[in-house]
């Protein structure tokens, strides 16, 4: 059997699969798949947390340092979110510069983060106009079974949550670190939910061997209110309106079943994130 034909009959039978509301692995088509989510993994990062989606796991980082703003922001912090894909982490993943994946996967969980305004960037200035805090947030692969991007956003969110940040003394022009530790300016938690189009059915958070025959991929970003925050979509396929329309239901609907969740694992205080 060629591997042409290997795809073209997987994906007939996960469509028949999905007539009965099944999927291959026995969930319906909006289950997602168990996630944990383990934090403080790194010592030296400032913020740090593996989190699995069924057998995809990804660990995200949080790193400070002191820097010049944006021209365009000179009295707010900076946030930059970087992926890696590790090598052994799937045959396709190769070692070297990051590919386009990479750069898509990192622009989908910066959006995420970036447009949901988590941070408040106001309280990340130093010295107005000169000096601000640099925030990176850094994913890494570990283990690729479906759903980078879903798995990768709650990795940043939840090293995010739980980081901290060092309290830095402003004295004219100079800048002294003071050794204490303070929370980071939080406003919310976004929650990210992806789901891949599979003939004409919608299927969330797709598996790895749904990954292989889909026809394309919608991924909606959520905040508290239920604000839509950013959306992404990939893959050569099309969505039809309705399609459109239906995918960001069910991923609103996700959104707030996964942010109870995450509040539950981190043992967040209900409120305590602010967010609007």
């Amino acid at each position: 059997m060629s591997q042409r034909i290997v795809p073209t009959v997987k994906k007939r039978q996960i469509i028949e699969l999905a007539d009965s509301g099944k999927r291959m692995d026995g969930r319906t088509l909006t289950d997602y798949r168990e996630i944990k989510i383990q934090t403080g993994i790194v010592d030296k990062a400032e913020g740090s947390a593996m989190v699995s989606i069924g057998g995809t796991k990804v660990v995200a980082g949080v790193k400070f340092e002191i820097g010049d703003p944006f021209p365009d922001i000179p009295n707010e912090g900076v946030m930059q979110v970087g992926a890696e894909f590790v090598p052994f982490a799937s045959p396709d993943f190769e070692p070297g510069k990051p590919d386009e994946v990479a750069v898509e996967l990192a622009r989908v969980v910066d959006r995420g983060l970036r447009e949901s305004k988590i941070l408040e960037t106001s309280k990340l200035c130093l010295i107005p106009g000169k000096k601000v805090w640099i925030v990176h947030v850094d994913v890494y692969i570990l283990d690729h079974c479906g759903n980078l991007i879903d798995t990768a956003a709650l990795a940043a969110l939840s090293a995010m949550l739980t980081a901290t940040m060092p309290e830095a003394a402003v004295e004219g022009e100079n800048i002294r670190l003071t050794g204490n530790r303070l929370p980071m300016p939080i406003t919310g938690i976004p929650i990210n939910v992806t789901l891949a189009k599979i003939g004409n059915r919608l299927f969330v958070d797709p598996s790895l061997e749904e990954e292989e025959v889909l026809d394309c991929r919608f991924s909606v970003a959520f905040k508290e209110n239920g604000m839509l925050c950013a959306i992404q979509k990939g893959e050569s396929g099309y969505f039809t309106p309705e399609e459109i329309l239906r995918a960001v239901e069910i991923a609103k609907d996700k959104s707030q079943e996964i942010r109870k969740k995450v509040v539950e694992l981190l043992k967040l205080n209900d409120g305590a994130v602010g967010g609007s």
